[in-house]
């Protein structure tokens, strides 16, 4: 597909969401002007945050054509199709297809490797992160993490958005380490995210534009990493230390909220899970209908039928958005 073709399909089916963008600003192919695969990628990725997932599912064939032109255009060009075959596989996982978030995020890896950058090569890193520990290769996902956070973080002035990054891959790493019961390597990767977040908050001015990595982020880790490790006390802690308003986007709230259900049924206290899966929909009502989410749902529903509202809300979220299954 051409690049003009290609920025009018886009500029067709994310108009709408473009009009959302964050301070109301259109981004450039909106308004009829090309651009490079970099600003349709940063516009596909703000659908992602929003939580816009079949409006991003609608026009990803098109964004990953200009990713196919793109890898072999050089380091910069690669580096750009990696970002979104990284979005595909991100993507992917959230639609619960395993499978194509595998493949999405080898192509993501071969194509980061291509662009030679280590923030490029450690974001490919935490995509092939969850295909593999879901599919019991949680050995291989920590191999690859911590190859990425040593390139990041291991050289003497690391930049900003390094820096950002190597926090963000340590935080998927102690995820990965605790869903496969490695309290130590867990905590180990933890506590790096945390040092490095506490590094970027004390100097503000360097934290990159559109950086992750945040105090916030890390708590909400937290959440799922002690509940995955059987601490469920310290998880509920976490939880209830974390101001959902500190997180920047809907998916991240969303992602808060799921985590603290999980951890409240793993409690026992089915209305405030109940109530925490209220606030998932609430921040972004295609997570509600994701595949984990639904069988959160369903579980809220067998254990306590007779909550007020479940029925109706496991009924409105079973109707799962337009590419979920």
């Amino acid at each position: 597909m051409a690049p003009v073709e290609r920025r009018a399909v886009l500029g067709a089916g994310l108009g709408a969401g473009a009009a959302l963008w964050a301070g109301g600003t259109r981004p450039a192919w909106a308004a009829g002007r090309r651009r490079p695969l970099g600003g349709d990628l940063a516009a596909a990725r703000w659908l992602f945050t929003a939580g816009e997932y079949d409006r991003l599912h609608q026009v990803l064939p098109v964004l990953l054509a200009g990713a196919d032109e793109e890898a072999v255009a050089g380091p910069v060009g690669a580096g750009r199709a990696a970002g979104a075959w990284v979005l595909a596989s991100q993507l992917a996982v959230k639609q619960g297809a395993i499978e194509a978030a595998g493949d999405f995020a080898d192509r993501a890896g071969i194509a980061a490797r291509r662009s030679g950058d280590p923030v490029v090569l450690g974001a490919a890193a935490r995509a092939a992160a969850t295909p593999l520990r879901r599919t019991g290769r949680a050995d291989q996902a920590l191999r690859l993490l911590r190859e990425a956070h040593v390139r990041l973080a291991g050289g003497s002035r690391p930049s900003a958005a390094a820096l950002d990054t190597a926090g963000m891959v340590a935080l998927t790493a102690s995820y990965t380490a605790a869903q496969a019961r490695r309290s130590s390597t867990a905590r180990e990767f933890a506590a790096l995210a945390e040092d490095t977040a506490l590094r970027l908050d004390r100097h503000r001015g360097r934290a990159p534009a559109g950086g992750e990595l945040s105090p916030a982020q890390c708590v909400l880790y937290r959440i799922g990493v002690h509940r995955e490790l059987g601490d469920v006390d310290q998880a509920l802690q976490c939880a209830a230390a974390l101001d959902p308003a500190a997180l920047p986007t809907p998916e991240r709230r969303a992602r808060a909220a799921t985590d603290t259900a999980r951890a409240l049924l793993a409690a026992g206290d089915v209305p405030a899970a109940f109530a925490q899966l209220r606030l998932v929909e609430r921040a972004a009502p295609l997570e509600a209908r994701r595949p984990s989410v639904r069988a959160l749902t369903a579980e809220v529903a067998a254990r306590r039928p007779d909550l007020p509202g479940v029925a109706a809300f496991a009924r409105r979220t079973a109707m799962a958005s337009r590419r979920s299954t």
